[in-house]
């Protein structure tokens, strides 16, 4: 049986695809807000308490865990496939999407590679006391700043790039009123 579920135009992502989707959208938010709050309680207001060290320990270890979810997203996307584009959408729509999919790709592929650079270059590869993270380069402190600073910025860039996805969702289920979004959502029939 196969994993789509398929009708005359409209074809679900798999339970499995949409499962790894939301998943990799709650790490995500989890990483983004952890993110943000550690960088200014201990960057901006040099507090270096419990619970500095707790939301840098989280934002390390989901970081790794988000990198693996990606991974096995991207396997399992090159072995399964994904549902034809909704037939509705014109050429530049279909563009857009794909380019804006691979693009936060990348980046959900690049940041955690990019910080965990950055944290063994710092170096600073214990998370939550006692778990230690191998090092992927050596100590370099000044280089570093440097690479948690394009990680940084590129974080940026991935929750800009996220919104438009969000909001071409939004745009094709309320205004278009066509299937784009349904097919990520369980349960839902096709409009058409």
């Amino acid at each position: 049986m196969a994993e789509e579920t398929r009708t005359a135009e409209f074809e679900h992502y798999s339970s499995v695809a949409r499962f790894l989707h939301w998943l990799t959208l709650l790490l995500v938010a989890i990483m983004a807000v952890s993110g943000l709050v550690m960088v200014y309680r201990g960057k901006d207001l040099n507090i270096w308490d419990q619970l500095t060290n707790t939301l840098y320990s989280t934002h390390k270890t989901l970081g790794l865990a988000l990198l693996a979810v990606v991974v096995v997203r991207l396997g399992y996307r090159f072995a399964k496939g994904a549902p034809a584009d909704e037939p509705s959408l014109e050429f530049m729509h279909r563009f857009a999407s794909h380019a804006t999919h691979w693009a936060i790709y990348g980046l959900l592929l690049g940041l955690p590679i990019l910080g965990w650079i950055g944290i063994s270059m710092f170096p600073a590869l214990s998370a939550f006391g006692g778990l230690k993270i191998p090092a992927l380069t050596g100590p370099d402190p000044e280089t570093s700043k440097q690479v948690l600073w394009l990680h940084g910025t590129l974080a940026y860039l991935l929750i800009v790039l996220i919104g438009m996805h969000v909001g071409a969702a939004l745009f094709h289920h309320v205004i278009r009123g066509d299937n784009v979004l349904r097919r990520m959502l369980p349960g839902l029939k096709s409009r058409k």
